[in-house]
């Protein structure tokens, strides 16, 4: 089958068309036809290199997290979806969505609501779920408390303001001035421009939680440790706050201060009797509450995929990058 792989660490250029073999479906696993995929920023510091102490690889590598497409084949142990199903879902490790066929875990797929294209399904699930699960479960966000949130136009950005109005929780986000009427239609409270202005010195009174996305491309690339936007934001949180990461995977490692619990969010599809997030978010996206933004398409084809990493450097960075390879 036809693939774009990573042939060794480095810039997008070095991504090429190869074939591959077809994945080996395990029982619990499921085939399915990819139609849509996405890029995300995990996938900076795998190709870069930065997290190969923590997460090695073996070339050729296969990027690719979201994945949303047709199933072909199910595994023995499968009983939810079926041959033909619209499905989306997040591959079993980080990677292997680049291809024409990934097998995915049952547990990580969802069926496509019908109003939900595969351009929007492949974009959500490597947003969504983070967001979800960084808000809910980490963060623990109550209706009524302050949050505030970094890059909120961004992928997990504008789906985290979104769920965390739901909540009733008071939304305040920061994002450079192109991007204001974006993230305050999303529904946030006040928005800060970052680029012009000290949210520290912005922001009068405490947040609860503080959710960060911001790859500084300092500390917070180079050794995955909390970066300057992560450090300021102390200073803005109330003892016995929450600090949620999703770039800084050592903060687990850093002293307690002020109470402040800080963590950096692990993501994990679930599906069990108490949990199923993806099925809560697919309710969320279902109920109208939830909309993904999608901000161009790209084939699938390396250059395709070289240029939509490229515009992804580019502001305004808004919601997120689909890689089309089927029109369903």
């Amino acid at each position: 089958m036809k693939a774009i792989v990573m042939p060794y660490y480095g810039i997008p250029e070095t991504l090429r068309e190869q074939d591959i073999a077809e994945p080996e479906r395990k029982e619990t696993q499921v085939l399915v036809e990819m139609y849509t995929t996405s890029i995300n920023p995990g996938d900076y510091v795998l190709r870069s290199g930065a997290a190969q102490h923590m997460m090695p690889i073996q070339f050729p590598y296969v990027l690719g997290t979201d994945v949303a497409g047709v199933v072909r084949e199910v595994g023995e142990k499968v009983t939810s979806v079926k041959p033909g199903d619209r499905v989306m879902g997040l591959t079993p490790a980080v990677g292997g969505a680049y291809a024409e066929y990934v097998a995915v875990e049952e547990h990580a797929l969802a069926l496509i609501p019908p109003t939900l294209s595969f351009q929007q399904a492949g974009a959500l699930p490597a947003v969504a779920l983070p967001a979800w699960q960084a808000l809910f479960h980490n963060g623990q966000l109550q209706p009524g408390q302050r949050i505030l949130i970094h890059a909120a136009a961004g992928g997990v950005g504008h789906i985290a303001v979104q769920l965390a109005k739901q909540q009733g929780a008071y939304v305040i986000a920061t994002a450079r001035m192109h991007n204001y009427e974006f993230v305050w239609q999303l529904g946030a409270d006040e928005v800060i421009d970052y680029s012009v202005t000290d949210f520290t010195k912005a922001i009068s009174t405490p947040v609860d939680v503080v959710l960060d996305m911001v790859n500084d491309r300092t500390a917070a690339v180079v050794d995955l440790k909390i970066g300057e936007t992560g450090r300021k934001s102390y200073a803005v949180l109330k003892d016995g706050g929450k600090f949620i990461s999703l770039v800084a995977l050592a903060i687990n490692e850093y002293p307690k201060v002020r109470g402040i619990d800080a963590q950096c969010v692990h993501i994990e599809p679930n599906r069990d009797d108490l949990r199923d997030d993806l099925a809560a978010i697919v309710r969320s996206v279902r109920e109208q509450k939830l909309k993904v933004h999608v901000n161009g398409i790209f084939p699938f084809t390396a250059q395709g995929i070289n240029e939509a990493y490229r515009q992804s450097e580019i502001d305004p960075k808004r919601g997120k990058l689909v890689i089309q390879r089927k029109v369903g």
